[in-house]
């Protein structure tokens, strides 16, 4: 098992990508805390795990407060003895409004939870992994980190800061022995893009059928390249980018 025993923590678990994550962890012998806003979504994957004989806790947790952050990151510390993984997945897309029709409240609301949240995360955790003098942090960054036009406005000024965040920490923690890195998804079956999916002349499904790969992937193939990252085999690996997203960003 490529990640026996570690404690890792993923964020927005409850479903999609996350749950996926937190699964393949689990198969892998790592001990999870499940994190979600949903409270029984969030229960509903610490029952998969357990039921797959893997061990695993629930805290809620809302990304855009630094109080329900540090409670997570106590819980876990308290529960297990240890952070040896952090996962930043949890993120809202928000809408694609035109510049003039978004608020600054809207504005705020998702900076706080797809980039605040991680910086506020990985600073909490960071004084727990320093102290064994190793640790991983993978953010789940998208293909908006690195090209406009695909998501709205703030989403993907978020996701630019994420993959900046990414690389700046990693240059700021490597010597600690902490790895710092990103996944960058393209169109992922999930509940966030069933819409887009559903309507075949979107451009969106045009360009996904137009790939590579011709199909949008699986969160579980996601799941897998983050274990990769949070594993061994990736010891050399610091401040990357991986995307993921069967060819989408190549054209």
């Amino acid at each position: 098992m490529k990640l026996k025993d570690r404690v890792a923590i993923v964020t927005g678990s409850g479903n999609g990508i996350g749950r996926a994550t937190a699964m393949e962890m689990a198969r892998e012998g790592a001990k999870v805390v499940v994190s979600d806003i949903v409270v029984d979504d969030g229960l509903a994957t610490v029952d998969m795990i357990k039921e797959i004989g893997g061990e695993a806790i629930f805290v809620k947790v809302d990304m855009a407060s630094e109080a329900d952050i540090d409670n997570l990151v106590t819980k876990t510390v308290d529960t297990f003895g240890r952070v040896d993984i952090l996962v930043n997945n949890a993120g809202i897309s928000g809408g694609l409004a035109f510049l003039t029709d978004i608020t600054a409240d809207d504005w705020d609301h998702l900076m706080a939870v797809n980039l605040r949240g991680p910086f506020l995360a990985s600073k909490r955790v960071f004084a727990e992994m320093a102290k064994n003098g190793k640790g991983n942090i993978i953010n789940i960054a998208s293909m908006a980190s690195t090209a406009a036009g695909r998501g709205g406005l703030p989403y993907t000024a978020s996701k630019h800061g994420l993959l900046g965040f990414t690389r700046q920490l990693s240059f700021m923690v490597g010597q600690a022995g902490i790895r710092v890195n990103a996944v960058l998804p393209g169109p992922i079956d999930t509940a966030m893009i069933q819409k887009v999916l559903a309507v075949p002349e979107h451009p969106v499904c045009m360009k996904i059928k137009g790939s590579p790969s011709a199909r949008a992937g699986k969160a579980e193939e996601i799941a897998k390249v983050v274990v990769f990252l949070a594993s061994d085999d990736s010891s050399y690996v610091h401040g990357a980018a991986f995307a993921v997203d069967g060819g989408y960003t190549i054209f």
